[in-house]
């Protein structure tokens, strides 16, 4: 368990940030950390593959590679995963799930690739132990994932359990709310530095402003979950428990004030109930007001990260007094009168301060007569996005705003 190959999925686009994650946290380079499509690839021990379910705050999940094999037809797919000697990472007593994904996959049915795979797991364990593991689709206590390309079928076991981006303060929230590891990757593309004021004026249940004062009071993301590696025979208790404590003690207080508002005075009661389950409730201020009249937080210019409500998610955020869904709705269908006043908002009273905004509209900067300085792809779910950086200076944004790196 010293030498295990682990992939680390996570959102199209966040990749790069990943990989600098995992670096900054087990200090992997070079062979050890390779970044692929749709996650991170590295070597690392158990005990790295704990402390990663811990800390990281990008990965969707840690998953163990046992298996990487060529195949053609279904009955590959059962031969691979006959050869794979699952009673060392689980018992009969645990349930299972097969998930499998494809890329190019020349088989018809994924369902159909994964029952075989299943067979081929409660066929090997009936053969070395005499009994079968149940199937259980709802709550497996060990999931099995499968990933298919045109020619090659690789095989994980998972350490995460529920995905990562559950990290068990969440439980009051709006509509289609933006998730933890999204949030997460919003920071760190923004490059903030956890030293100069963070701001969400669009702040819904909290999740980006909630995400911020955990980095900024170095508390763990995982910290106050369960994780599926508790299931899994290489686990043992004295070696987790260290980890767990280690991280706990780590924590500060915030090295930077962070601040949200929500139109929504019932959102914004969300998010503090939300800070309060996640410990930074006295790291953060919450306000009630419309994002087209908020003044600035702080006399010192910070950053602004906001994710505001759009087509797919939400319809679009705009005026006090015109709610709908209990968030601000637009003047217009697509959001165009609210984003060009808010953008004029931000000229006239945010001087200097970074605002960078996640949307699927690629023509937002015109539409906000803005010049961006750097566009960033992500995707929110099944919605591509890009994450736009803004430099505020009073007047023409166009005519003044400096090129950002």
């Amino acid at each position: 368990m010293n030498q295990l190959q682990l992939f680390l999925p996570c959102a199209a686009g966040v990749e790069g940030f990943l990989a600098d994650e995992v670096h900054r946290l087990t200090g992997l380079a070079g062979d050890d950390l390779l970044t692929g499509r749709g996650g991170v690839t590295l070597r690392a021990s158990w005990r790295e593959a704990m402390r990663l379910n811990l800390h990281c705050r990008l990965a969707q999940r840690v998953l163990v590679q046992l298996s990487h094999t060529p195949y053609r037809a279904e009955q590959d797919l059962y031969e691979a995963a006959s050869a794979v000697a699952w009673e060392i990472w689980f018992t009969n007593k645990e349930t299972f799930k097969v998930e499998v994904t494809a890329q190019h996959s020349p088989l018809k049915s994924l369902n159909f690739a994964g029952l075989k795979i299943k067979d081929a797991v409660v066929d090997r364990f009936r053969h070395k132990t005499g009994e079968r593991p149940s199937v259980e689709t709802q709550w497996p206590h060990v999931r099995l994932y499968a990933h298919l390309t045109s020619d090659h079928v690789t095989l994980y076991i998972d350490t995460s359990g529920e995905p990562l981006f559950k990290r068990g303060w969440r439980e009051d929230k709006g509509e289609a709310p933006l998730k933890e590891t999204l949030a997460a990757a919003m920071i760190a593309a923004s490059g903030w530095d956890g030293i100069v004021p963070l701001y969400d004026p669009c702040c819904g249940s909290g999740t980006i402003a909630i995400e911020a004062a955990q980095v900024a009071c170095n508390i763990a993301p995982g910290l106050l979950r369960r994780f599926g590696f508790e299931r899994l025979l290489p686990y043992q208790a004295h070696v987790w428990k260290p980890i767990w404590e280690e991280a706990k003690a780590q924590q500060r207080p915030p090295t930077a004030p962070i601040f949200g508002s929500d139109v929504a005075f019932r959102m914004v009661d969300f998010a503090q109930r939300n800070a309060e389950r996640a410990g930074v409730a006295e790291a953060l201020q919450l306000r009630g007001g419309d994002a087209l009249q908020r003044m600035p937080p702080s006399e010192a210019p910070g950053v602004m990260l906001v994710n505001p409500p759009y087509g797919e998610r939400i319809e679009t955020a705009g005026v006090a007094g015109k709610s709908q869904g209990g968030r601000e709705r637009a003047e217009t269908d697509d959001g165009g009168d609210f984003f060009a006043q808010l953008a004029t908002h931000w000229k006239k009273n945010y001087p200097n301060w970074t605002a960078w905004v996640l949307t699927p509209d690629l023509k937002l900067p015109s539409r906000m007569r803005l010049k961006e300085s750097r566009r960033v792809p992500m995707w929110n779910g099944p919605i591509e996005c890009r994450l736009f950086r803004f430099d505020m200076v009073r007047g023409s944004a166009r005519k003044d705003a400096a090129p950002g790196p």
